[in-house]
């Protein structure tokens, strides 16, 4: 025990001494080098020669380049990934720092035509490949810009898309429709790893889907030129009605990396304001972790600081303290006050949510705003303002519930399967925002141990019952916003034990059953990333801190003294809280499956604070 509270004063210290002076904690999100590519591609095509930021992120592209020649997503990842490698390469000829000669390029170059060339490189890549004139654009449009105008009650429409998509989907329209691209005298010539295509025949029931879209838009009254030119209008207006403060679109970067250029293929000049405040936005996103810069893909202020402040109550530093205080303070100047798109699926509700990022203001989801509700739950027993900001919160969130009992992340009931037709790649998993897992088990552990909601409520029951249903033949859950099965299955056995659920009810069994089988020989977990393209549960091999620490909380969560179990995951918690290798930094974060993962920096200290923080607990009573 002496251990665990000398583990905890440590990390209560380094916490503490992580705070910014406006109470919010700022940590780096890490990604792949797509962000810093795209940057240094986006400053070179406009001929923005902002030197030290190019050469510097030139630095960190090339620092994470693989023996092979290759980069990677995740540790793990066999071989390579083969969009990230071409994001890279063309970056580094790009930035003109890097020739084709160099030994390195050749060998990125080798793996790239080793896997089929740009060819075969996820969407995104190509369309970014396609606006600088190195892939050709369609001649067949994955998606009609007349999209924009059906209605809200015909059988498809643009807002059968969850929000991170439509900010995505609405620029492509654009720059597509016009077969847009820019090429400079610096631009590189990527024709030598240009293999030719295969045909892929395009599947019967996104074909289906296109003349459904077809059918509605002949039933427009307007001539045919006329309801493109609106279409094409509405997409303009759709991004500038969703520009934050800080000229982001939606506050992501590769959103707002394809508005630009939906804007320049639009007419507007490269000095345009509206795109001189949208690059000046691009580049506030950039951060320096261990000082080598790095291009965020969003920040991820609001939940550190809540989930911190959290934590650190839950270590028992009082609410009175300057700390807490200070996190209050900022969290509670966050919350959402305007109505975003969420409105349109849940249209009875008041603005009441928080947003993943602090530049974010129309774009809530119900995971940060649990969280930023669970740090302010203290100071809203005592506080007006901090009493107002709970009662609009909880709301909001028992208003997102769907109809099928679970919650999403971002938009209620946006999971309607004809969606997920929609010929786009990875738009079956994220073109939609259905029910998941992790949210739902967050969702009830909040409303359990926070709100004090209980099974025998219609909401919470309903709420179980979806998640009764998910859960895998294993015992586990896949968890859609972390890795991957650990997370689900924490988020589950938590929630469920919150709301009156027993421990030894058959479901929780199992799941322990499962979590206990998992352990690692060092007393931690580990799950790779894997995972999470997969679908099914795929062990790193070795232990990382957050899903260590997430299956020891859900362990103590259901059982009633420290298990053996247990006992060894705090050890490992505790032996490596000074470790530094790949295994601390390994992503465990989820945005796009088998195309983006997320280290946060903050969750070496949050998950473990919470998880020896819960051990003493239990092991006092």
């Amino acid at each position: 025990m002496n251990q665990v509270e000398t583990e905890i004063n440590r990390l209560i210290t380094v916490v503490k001494n992580h705070q910014a002076n406006d109470g919010s904690w700022r940590y780096c999100v890490e990604g792949s080098v797509m962000t810093d590519a795209y940057m240094i591609i986006l400053l070179r095509t406009l001929n923005i020669n902002n030197e030290d930021l190019i050469r510097r992120l030139t630095e960190r592209v090339a620092s994470k380049q693989e023996q092979n020649g290759a980069w990677k997503l995740f540790y793990d990842e066999e071989g390579g990934n083969l969009s990230a490698t071409v994001e890279a390469y063309y970056a580094l000829l790009f930035s003109g720092y890097h020739k084709k000669s160099d030994e390195n390029m050749q060998a990125a170059r080798h793996f790239i035509l080793s896997r089929g060339g740009i060819t075969e490189v996820n969407l995104l890549t190509k369309v970014m490949l396609a606006l600088t004139g190195q892939y050709p654009w369609s001649q067949h449009a994955l998606l009609p810009p007349e999209i924009m105008l059906l209605p809200l009650t015909f059988p498809v429409n643009f807002f059968d898309l969850v929000g991170y998509a439509r900010v995505h989907v609405a620029p492509i329209l654009i720059v597509a429709d016009r077969k847009f691209f820019i090429k400079t005298q610096r631009t590189p010539d990527l024709s030598d790893i240009n293999v030719p295509q295969r045909i892929h025949q395009q599947p019967m029931q996104s074909r289906s889907i296109l003349a459904l879209i077809e059918s509605g838009v002949n039933n427009l009254l307007y001539l045919p030129d006329q309801i493109h030119h609106l279409a094409i209008r509405r997409a303009e207006q759709f991004m500038l009605d969703r520009i934050e403060p800080d000229g982001t679109l939606y506050s992501y970067f590769s959103s707002t990396f394809l508005m630009i250029f939906a804007f320049l293929a639009l007419g507007y000049s490269d000095k345009h304001p509206v795109i001189l405040h949208t690059i000046n936005g691009l580049k506030a996103l950039t951060c320096k972790p261990s000082e080598q810069i790095h291009t965020q893909i969003f920040t991820s202020t609001i939940w550190d600081t809540a989930l911190l402040s959290y934590a650190l109550q839950e270590a028992r530093v009082p609410s009175s303290s300057r700390t807490i205080q200070q996190a209050g303070e900022y969290l509670l100047s966050r919350q959402h006050k305007k109505y975003g798109d969420w409105i349109i699926h849940n249209p009875h509700v008041a603005p009441g949510g928080w947003g993943f990022s602090d530049i974010n203001t129309i774009n809530p989801d119900v995971d940060d705003t649990t969280a930023a509700l669970r740090a302010i739950r203290t100071l809203a027993k005592t506080h007006p303002s901090y009493r107002q900001a709970w009662d609009r919160g909880v709301n909001w969130v028992l208003s997102m519930q769907n109809d099928d009992g679970g919650w999403p992340a971002f938009e209620k009931n946006v999971d309607k399967e004809l969606a997920k037709w929609i010929s786009i790649s990875g738009f079956d998993s994220i073109g939609t925002d259905p029910s998941s897992a992790d949210l739902t088990g967050r969702t009830l552990q909040f409303l359990g141990d926070d709100v004090g909601l209980h099974i025998r409520y219609p909401t919470i029951s309903r709420g179980v019952h979806w998640l009764m249903k998910q859960q895998k033949e294993d015992g586990s859950w896949y968890g859609r916003w972390g890795i991957s099965y650990i997370y689900g299955t924490w988020a589950a056995i938590t929630g469920m034990n919150a709301v009156g659920i027993s421990s030894n009810h058959p479901a929780i069994q199992k799941a322990v059953r499962w979590l206990v089988e998992i352990q690692n020989s060092d007393g931690g977990w580990g799950e790779s990333c894997k995972s999470d393209i997969v679908k099914k549960y795929v062990p790193l091999g070795f232990s990382t801190p957050s899903q260590t620490a997430w299956a020891v909380d859900a362990l103590l969560a259901v059982s009633k003294e420290p298990t053996p179990a247990i006992e060894r995951g705090i050890q490992y918690l505790i032996g490596s809280g000074n470790k530094y290798d790949w295994t601390m930094t390994y992503p465990t974060g989820a945005g796009l499956p088998g195309g983006a993962y997320f280290h946060y920096h903050s969750y070496r200290y949050i998950w473990p604070l919470l998880a020896l923080s819960h051990y003493k607990l239990k092991s006092k009573s």
